[in-house]
């Protein structure tokens, strides 16, 4: 299926759909379907699913606007559905003071799961930056990001990339946090 026409964001806005991404296998799910459509029975193969979870997990995040069907054929009287993302990305609310950031949850835990003999790169550096060269980092991650997302090619074994640029609690505010 062209991305062409897809648009370019989806913005999450309900609690269903925030119930949806929020779930460890449907996130896994919509990696799968970054790229390409794909059937139920291929969804179930790549994340490791029985088929009957990977309907029911794709039926959530079809009722809640994040993939649909986009093509379907006949096999041996059965309908056939193929699954897409409804657009090329998905932004988040921001999680606010208390809320757990989902798209890091899900990060570490891919990350935890990824098998340890393969190549990865994990950093985390403490920068000291002025409000400007935060935002200029911030904007050259993006465009990074983006620029390597049009170079990928379905063909390819996965790989996620994750940043998180933000500013951390200050000291009295992290100890109070962890009492």
């Amino acid at each position: 299926m062209p991305t062409d026409d897809l648009p370019e964001t989806f913005h999450v806005t309900t609690d269903e759909q925030l119930r949806a991404v929020s779930n460890l296998t449907r996130h896994r799910i919509m990696a799968v379907l970054r790229f390409e459509p794909a059937t139920i029975t291929q969804i179930a193969e790549r994340v490791g699913l029985a088929k009957g979870s990977s309907s029911y997990h794709v039926r959530l995040l079809e009722r809640a606007g994040l993939v649909k069907v986009v093509r379907t054929r006949k096999v041996r009287g059965a309908t056939e559905r193929y699954y897409a993302m409804a657009a090329r990305a998905i932004e988040l609310p921001d999680p606010g003071e208390s809320g757990p950031d989902v798209l890091m949850r899900h990060a570490v835990a891919d990350l935890e799961a990824a098998p340890t003999d393969g190549e990865r790169y994990v950093r985390m550096a403490h920068l000291r930056l002025t409000d400007e060269q935060f935002a200029e980092l911030g904007a050259r991650l993006e465009a990074l990001a983006d620029e390597y997302r049009e170079l990928s090619d379905p063909s390819l074994p996965d790989a996620s990339l994750v940043f998180a640029l933000f500013h951390p609690a200050a000291r009295e505010q992290a100890e109070q946090g962890a009492k």
